[in-house]
C-alpha cells in the first residue's frame, strides 16, 4: 500500500508502509481481518503525508499563533494555558511532536517522557509534566484524545505549531544569536565585529567628563 504527494522540485515522495505485525496498528492477524488492517494502514500513510505537506510550507497564521502564545480562553470558557515560543520546554515539545513516529503511532504519556528527555538534554521529565503538556495541548485545539484511548492525534493547528516552531528556532534564531562564532560565514562575523567596535566608540565618546571640583 503506498501513496505519493508532489515536492517543490516536481518529484513525487513515494511511502510505502509494510506491517509486520498486525498487532502494532491493533489488528488481528488471519484474513478475514484483511480490510481492517489495510485501512488503519492507509490512516497512517494519510498521516504521513499530511506531515511530509506541511513540512514543506509551514505557516502558522496570525491569530493561530497568538491562541497559542497568549493565556486564552476556550469558546466554553476554559483557560487555555500559553505555549510561549522560545521557552525550552515548549521548544522541546514542539521537536517531540514533529517526530514521525507520533504521527504513525499515536501520543502518549510513555512516548512523550521518552522524546522530551532526550530534548531536554536529560533532565527530569515526569509523568504529571507529560500529563499537564498533554492537557495544555489539547484545551490549545491541538492534539485530539482517540476515543476509549489514552492516545492522542495531532490536529492540522498541532503540526503546524510543532513545524514552525521548530523550524523558526533552529533555522533562524539559533544561527542569529551565534552569528558571530562558526560556522557563521566570515563576512557575517566581521561585519558584527566591527559593530561591536563602533558601538564601543560610541558610548565611550558620549560619557561626561568628570564635574570639575
Amino acid at each position: 500500500m503506498d501513496q505519493a504527494v508532489p515536492q517543490l522540485d516536481g518529484r513525487a515522495l513515494r511511502i510505502e508502509i509494510v506491517v509486520n505485525d498486525p498487532g502494532d496498528l491493533g489488528c488481528l492477524r488471519r484474513l478475514p481481518n484483511l480490510d481492517e488492517l489495510q485501512t488503519r494502514a492507509r490512516a497512517v500513510n494519510r498521516r504521513l503525508l499530511d506531515t511530509e505537506r506541511v513540512g514543506q510550507g509551514c505557516v502558522l497564521a496570525s491569530p493561530a499563533f497568538e491562541r497559542i502564545a497568549y493565556l486564552t480562553l476556550t469558546e466554553d470558557g476554559r483557560r487555555a494555558p500559553a505555549l510561549r515560543f522560545g521557552d525550552p520546554r515548549v521548544q522541546a515539545l514542539a521537536g517531540a511532536l514533529c517526530t514521525t513516529t507520533l504521527a504513525v503511532t499515536g501520543i502518549t504519556n510513555k512516548l512523550l517522557r521518552a522524546l522530551m528527555t532526550g530534548l531536554l538534554g536529560g533532565a527530569n521529565y515526569s509523568m504529571n509534566q507529560a500529563s499537564y503538556d498533554l492537557a495544555r495541548l489539547r484545551t490549545n485545539g491541538l492534539i485530539t484524545r482517540i476515543p476509549g484511548r489514552n492516545t492522542y492525534r495531532l490536529d492540522p493547528d498541532g503540526l503546524r505549531f510543532a513545524i514552525f516552531h521548530t523550524k523558526v528556532h533552529d533555522r533562524v534564531l539559533r544561527p542569529l544569536l551565534a552569528a558571530d562564532e562558526p560556522p557563521a560565514p566570515p563576512s557575517i562575523r566581521k561585519a558584527l565585529h566591527t559593530i561591536d567596535i563602533h558601538t564601543e566608540q560610541c558610548i565611550d565618546n558620549s560619557r561626561l567628563l568628570p564635574t570639575a571640583a
